[in-house]
Protein backbone atom coordinates (compact mmCIF):
# COMPACT_ATOMS: atom_id res chain seq x y z
CA UNK A 1 0.00 0.00 0.00
CA UNK A 2 1.39 3.40 -0.99
CA UNK A 3 0.84 6.77 0.63
CA UNK A 4 -1.01 9.40 -1.44
CA UNK A 5 1.44 12.29 -2.09
CA UNK A 6 -0.88 14.83 -0.48
CA UNK A 7 -2.02 12.67 2.42
CA UNK A 8 -2.23 14.41 5.78
CA UNK A 9 -0.52 12.36 8.46
CA UNK A 10 -1.92 12.73 11.98
CA UNK A 11 -2.11 9.30 13.60
CA UNK A 12 0.93 7.00 13.51
CA UNK A 13 1.88 3.53 14.67
CA UNK A 14 5.54 3.08 15.54
CA UNK A 15 7.70 -0.03 15.21
CA UNK A 16 11.16 -0.07 16.78
CA UNK A 17 13.32 -1.85 19.32
CA UNK A 18 16.86 -0.60 20.17
CA UNK A 19 18.08 2.70 21.59
CA UNK A 20 18.62 4.01 18.06
CA UNK A 21 14.84 4.00 17.56
CA UNK A 22 14.03 6.06 20.67
CA UNK A 23 14.84 9.62 19.42
CA UNK A 24 12.47 9.42 16.41
CA UNK A 25 9.65 8.20 18.67
CA UNK A 26 10.18 11.04 21.12
CA UNK A 27 10.41 13.53 18.26
CA UNK A 28 7.10 12.36 16.78
CA UNK A 29 5.42 12.84 20.15
CA UNK A 30 7.06 16.23 20.54
CA UNK A 31 5.84 17.29 17.11
CA UNK A 32 2.25 16.56 18.12
CA UNK A 33 1.58 13.35 16.21
CA UNK A 34 -0.81 10.92 17.83
CA UNK A 35 0.85 7.54 18.39
CA UNK A 36 -1.88 4.90 18.22
CA UNK A 37 0.39 2.00 19.18
CA UNK A 38 4.07 1.20 19.64
CA UNK A 39 5.21 -2.29 18.66
CA UNK A 40 8.57 -3.50 19.95
CA UNK A 41 10.31 -6.85 20.27
CA UNK A 42 9.47 -8.94 23.36
CA UNK A 43 11.25 -8.37 26.66
CA UNK A 44 14.57 -10.19 26.95
CA UNK A 45 16.52 -11.55 29.89
CA UNK A 46 19.58 -9.46 30.63
CA UNK A 47 22.05 -8.89 33.42
CA UNK A 48 23.49 -11.29 35.94
CA UNK A 49 20.09 -12.06 37.42
CA UNK A 50 18.58 -12.84 34.04
CA UNK A 51 15.56 -10.65 34.73
CA UNK A 52 13.19 -9.75 31.93
CA UNK A 53 13.80 -6.22 30.71
CA UNK A 54 11.95 -4.17 28.10
CA UNK A 55 13.58 -2.93 24.92
CA UNK A 56 14.70 0.73 24.93
CA UNK A 57 11.76 1.63 22.70
CA UNK A 58 9.23 -0.10 24.95
CA UNK A 59 10.70 1.64 28.00
CA UNK A 60 10.49 5.01 26.25
CA UNK A 61 6.92 4.36 25.09
CA UNK A 62 5.80 3.50 28.61
CA UNK A 63 7.51 6.64 29.87
CA UNK A 64 5.55 8.63 27.29
CA UNK A 65 2.29 6.98 28.33
CA UNK A 66 1.81 5.17 25.01
CA UNK A 67 0.18 1.82 24.35
CA UNK A 68 2.77 -0.89 23.66
CA UNK A 69 2.62 -4.39 22.20
CA UNK A 70 5.11 -7.05 21.13
CA UNK A 71 2.69 -8.57 18.62
CA UNK A 72 2.42 -7.20 15.08
CA UNK A 73 -1.08 -8.64 14.78
CA UNK A 74 -2.28 -6.03 17.27
CA UNK A 75 -1.81 -3.40 14.55
CA UNK A 76 -4.89 -4.77 12.79
CA UNK A 77 -7.12 -3.21 15.44
CA UNK A 78 -5.52 0.23 15.32
CA UNK A 79 -6.60 3.04 13.02
CA UNK A 80 -3.58 4.94 11.65
CA UNK A 81 -2.50 7.05 8.68
CA UNK A 82 1.06 5.72 8.60
CA UNK A 83 3.46 3.27 10.18
CA UNK A 84 6.99 4.41 11.02
CA UNK A 85 9.66 1.70 11.31
CA UNK A 86 13.11 2.24 12.84
CA UNK A 87 15.38 -0.74 13.54
CA UNK A 88 12.44 -2.97 14.42
CA UNK A 89 14.35 -6.20 13.88
CA UNK A 90 11.53 -8.24 12.37
CA UNK A 91 10.13 -8.67 8.87
CA UNK A 92 6.81 -6.89 8.33
CA UNK A 93 4.28 -9.36 6.84
CA UNK A 94 3.13 -8.42 3.31
CA UNK A 95 -0.51 -8.67 4.40
CA UNK A 96 0.08 -5.92 6.95
CA UNK A 97 1.79 -3.72 4.37
CA UNK A 98 -1.29 -4.05 2.17
CA UNK A 99 -3.40 -2.59 4.98
CA UNK A 100 -1.10 0.20 6.16
CA UNK A 101 1.58 2.26 4.43
CA UNK A 102 4.89 2.34 6.28
CA UNK A 103 8.14 4.27 6.04
CA UNK A 104 11.51 3.28 7.41
CA UNK A 105 14.57 5.29 8.45
CA UNK A 106 17.59 3.39 7.15
CA UNK A 107 21.07 4.46 8.17
CA UNK A 108 22.76 4.45 4.77
CA UNK A 109 22.40 5.94 1.31
CA UNK A 110 20.42 3.17 -0.32
CA UNK A 111 20.92 0.98 -2.27
CA UNK A 112 24.40 0.93 -0.70
CA UNK A 113 24.43 -1.05 2.54
CA UNK A 114 21.04 -2.69 2.58
CA UNK A 115 20.69 -4.90 5.63
CA UNK A 116 21.54 -5.19 9.29
CA UNK A 117 24.86 -3.36 9.78
CA UNK A 118 25.05 -0.33 7.47
CA UNK A 119 27.01 1.86 9.90
CA UNK A 120 29.69 -0.73 10.61
CA UNK A 121 30.02 -1.78 6.98
CA UNK A 122 30.46 1.80 5.83
CA UNK A 123 33.36 2.20 8.27
CA UNK A 124 34.98 -1.13 7.35
CA UNK A 125 34.77 -0.27 3.65
CA UNK A 126 36.45 3.08 4.20
CA UNK A 127 33.45 5.05 2.92
CA UNK A 128 33.98 8.79 3.17
CA UNK A 129 30.27 9.61 2.92
CA UNK A 130 27.14 7.97 4.28
CA UNK A 131 23.71 9.17 5.29
CA UNK A 132 20.09 8.24 5.89
CA UNK A 133 17.28 7.18 3.59
CA UNK A 134 13.59 7.61 4.36
CA UNK A 135 12.10 4.78 2.36
CA UNK A 136 8.79 3.08 1.74
CA UNK A 137 8.60 -0.32 3.40
CA UNK A 138 7.94 -3.15 0.97
CA UNK A 139 8.37 -6.91 1.17
CA UNK A 140 12.06 -6.81 0.16
CA UNK A 141 15.19 -6.20 2.22
CA UNK A 142 15.49 -2.40 2.22
CA UNK A 143 14.36 -2.26 -1.41
CA UNK A 144 11.58 0.33 -1.10
CA UNK A 145 11.38 3.60 -3.00
CA UNK A 146 13.04 6.65 -1.41
CA UNK A 147 11.15 9.67 -0.11
CA UNK A 148 14.18 11.60 1.14
CA UNK A 149 17.92 11.22 1.62
CA UNK A 150 20.51 13.21 3.51
CA UNK A 151 24.30 12.84 3.50
CA UNK A 152 27.07 13.30 6.06
CA UNK A 153 30.81 12.76 5.84
CA UNK A 154 32.63 10.12 7.90
CA UNK A 155 35.70 11.26 9.80
CA UNK A 156 38.71 8.95 9.41
CA UNK A 157 38.85 8.42 13.19
CA UNK A 158 35.09 8.33 13.88
CA UNK A 159 33.89 5.30 15.82
CA UNK A 160 30.65 3.48 15.03
CA UNK A 161 28.84 4.73 18.13
CA UNK A 162 29.53 8.37 17.33
CA UNK A 163 28.61 7.94 13.67
CA UNK A 164 25.40 6.13 14.57
CA UNK A 165 24.44 8.92 16.96
CA UNK A 166 24.85 11.50 14.19
CA UNK A 167 22.83 9.38 11.78
CA UNK A 168 20.03 8.94 14.32
CA UNK A 169 19.85 12.70 14.78
CA UNK A 170 19.89 13.27 11.03
CA UNK A 171 17.29 10.58 10.38
CA UNK A 172 14.99 12.02 13.02
CA UNK A 173 15.24 15.47 11.45
CA UNK A 174 14.55 14.07 7.98
CA UNK A 175 11.49 12.17 9.21
CA UNK A 176 9.91 15.12 11.00
CA UNK A 177 10.63 17.46 8.10
CA UNK A 178 9.19 15.05 5.54
CA UNK A 179 5.99 14.54 7.52
CA UNK A 180 5.56 18.28 8.02
CA UNK A 181 6.11 19.13 4.36
CA UNK A 182 4.38 16.07 2.90
CA UNK A 183 6.07 12.88 1.81
CA UNK A 184 5.40 13.39 -1.88
CA UNK A 185 6.20 10.79 -4.52
CA UNK A 186 9.00 8.34 -3.69
CA UNK A 187 11.70 7.58 -6.25
CA UNK A 188 13.05 4.10 -7.01
CA UNK A 189 16.49 3.24 -5.71
CA UNK A 190 19.19 3.73 -8.35
CA UNK A 191 22.49 1.90 -8.48
CA UNK A 192 24.01 -1.46 -7.68
CA UNK A 193 22.89 -2.74 -4.26
CA UNK A 194 25.52 -3.57 -1.65
CA UNK A 195 24.54 -5.66 1.37
CA UNK A 196 25.53 -4.98 4.98
CA UNK A 197 25.56 -8.39 6.62
CA UNK A 198 25.76 -8.59 10.40
CA UNK A 199 29.16 -8.07 12.00
CA UNK A 200 30.58 -11.35 13.30
CA UNK A 201 33.38 -12.18 15.72
CA UNK A 202 35.55 -13.02 12.71
CA UNK A 203 34.93 -9.56 11.26
CA UNK A 204 36.35 -8.18 14.50
CA UNK A 205 39.38 -10.51 14.53
CA UNK A 206 42.48 -8.50 13.65
CA UNK A 207 44.74 -9.81 10.90
CA UNK A 208 48.01 -7.97 11.50
CA UNK A 209 49.15 -8.54 7.91
CA UNK A 210 46.45 -6.07 6.83
CA UNK A 211 47.33 -2.36 6.43
CA UNK A 212 47.22 -0.21 9.56
CA UNK A 213 44.37 1.86 8.14
CA UNK A 214 42.18 -1.26 7.71
CA UNK A 215 42.91 -2.46 11.25
CA UNK A 216 42.06 1.03 12.50
CA UNK A 217 38.66 0.67 10.77
CA UNK A 218 38.06 -2.63 12.58
CA UNK A 219 38.82 -0.95 15.89
CA UNK A 220 36.45 1.92 15.07
CA UNK A 221 33.63 -0.59 14.53
CA UNK A 222 34.08 -1.77 18.13
CA UNK A 223 35.13 -4.99 19.82
CA UNK A 224 38.20 -5.66 17.67
CA UNK A 225 40.27 -8.47 19.15
CA UNK A 226 43.54 -10.31 18.80
CA UNK A 227 45.49 -12.87 20.85
CA UNK A 228 48.19 -11.94 23.37
CA UNK A 229 49.97 -14.55 25.48
CA UNK A 230 47.40 -17.15 24.38
CA UNK A 231 44.43 -15.08 25.61
CA UNK A 232 41.91 -12.89 23.85
CA UNK A 233 42.91 -9.24 23.89
CA UNK A 234 40.55 -6.44 22.82
CA UNK A 235 41.66 -3.18 21.29
CA UNK A 236 39.21 -0.31 21.67
CA UNK A 237 40.99 2.78 20.36
CA UNK A 238 43.95 3.25 18.04
CA UNK A 239 45.68 5.81 15.85
CA UNK A 240 47.39 5.15 12.53
CA UNK A 241 51.13 5.89 12.56
CA UNK A 242 52.70 6.06 9.10
CA UNK A 243 56.21 6.86 10.33
CA UNK A 244 58.91 4.31 9.38
CA UNK A 245 60.39 1.84 11.85
CA UNK A 246 63.63 3.10 13.44
CA UNK A 247 66.70 1.66 11.64
CA UNK A 248 68.26 -0.27 14.52
CA UNK A 249 69.49 -3.82 15.06
CA UNK A 250 65.97 -4.97 15.91
CA UNK A 251 64.44 -3.44 12.78
CA UNK A 252 63.58 -6.78 11.13
CA UNK A 253 61.70 -8.13 14.15
CA UNK A 254 60.07 -4.77 14.92
CA UNK A 255 58.64 -4.71 11.42
CA UNK A 256 56.94 -8.13 11.57
CA UNK A 257 53.12 -7.87 11.64
CA UNK A 258 51.91 -8.05 15.23
CA UNK A 259 55.27 -7.09 16.75
CA UNK A 260 54.92 -4.64 19.65
CA UNK A 261 57.32 -1.75 20.13
CA UNK A 262 56.26 0.44 23.03
CA UNK A 263 52.63 1.29 22.27
CA UNK A 264 53.11 0.82 18.54
CA UNK A 265 52.29 -2.37 16.62
CA UNK A 266 53.63 -3.35 13.21
CA UNK A 267 51.11 -4.22 10.50
CA UNK A 268 51.27 -5.33 6.90
CA UNK A 269 51.52 -1.68 5.89
CA UNK A 270 52.45 1.03 8.38
CA UNK A 271 52.16 0.94 12.15
CA UNK A 272 49.27 1.47 14.54
CA UNK A 273 49.40 3.06 17.99
CA UNK A 274 47.43 1.58 20.87
CA UNK A 275 45.31 4.05 22.85
CA UNK A 276 42.81 1.93 24.80
CA UNK A 277 42.90 -1.84 25.35
CA UNK A 278 41.37 -4.63 27.41
CA UNK A 279 43.20 -7.76 28.52
CA UNK A 280 41.11 -10.87 29.13
CA UNK A 281 39.37 -10.72 32.50
CA UNK A 282 40.22 -7.04 32.94
CA UNK A 283 38.39 -3.78 32.39
CA UNK A 284 39.19 -1.36 29.58
CA UNK A 285 42.19 0.84 30.28
CA UNK A 286 44.46 3.31 28.55
CA UNK A 287 47.19 1.48 26.67
CA UNK A 288 49.96 3.21 28.61
CA UNK A 289 48.71 1.72 31.89
CA UNK A 290 48.44 -1.75 30.35
CA UNK A 291 51.94 -1.49 28.89
CA UNK A 292 53.42 -0.54 32.25
CA UNK A 293 51.85 -3.56 33.94
CA UNK A 294 52.39 -6.10 31.16
CA UNK A 295 56.21 -6.04 31.30
CA UNK A 296 56.61 -6.94 27.66
CA UNK A 297 59.42 -9.20 26.52
CA UNK A 298 61.08 -9.26 23.08
CA UNK A 299 59.07 -12.41 22.31
CA UNK A 300 55.67 -10.83 22.97
CA UNK A 301 53.52 -10.07 19.93
CA UNK A 302 49.89 -10.06 18.84
CA UNK A 303 48.67 -12.98 16.73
Amino acid sequence: MTIPPTAEIQRIVYLGTPAAAVPPLRALCGAGYEIGLVVSRPDTRRGRGGTLQPSPVKAAALDLGLDVSDDLEDLAGVSADLGVVVAFGEIIPPALLEQLSMVNIHFSLLPRWRGAAPVERAILAGDEVTGVSLMAVDDGLDTGAIYRRAEISIDSDEESGALRARLIKLGTEVLIEALAEGLGEPEPQIGEPVYARKITAEDRHIDWTQPAVQIHRQVRVGGAWTTFRDQQFKIWRTAVDDSPVAPDADRQRAGLPGAISGLSVATGEGRIDLLEVQAQGRTRQVAFAWHNGARLTPEDRFV
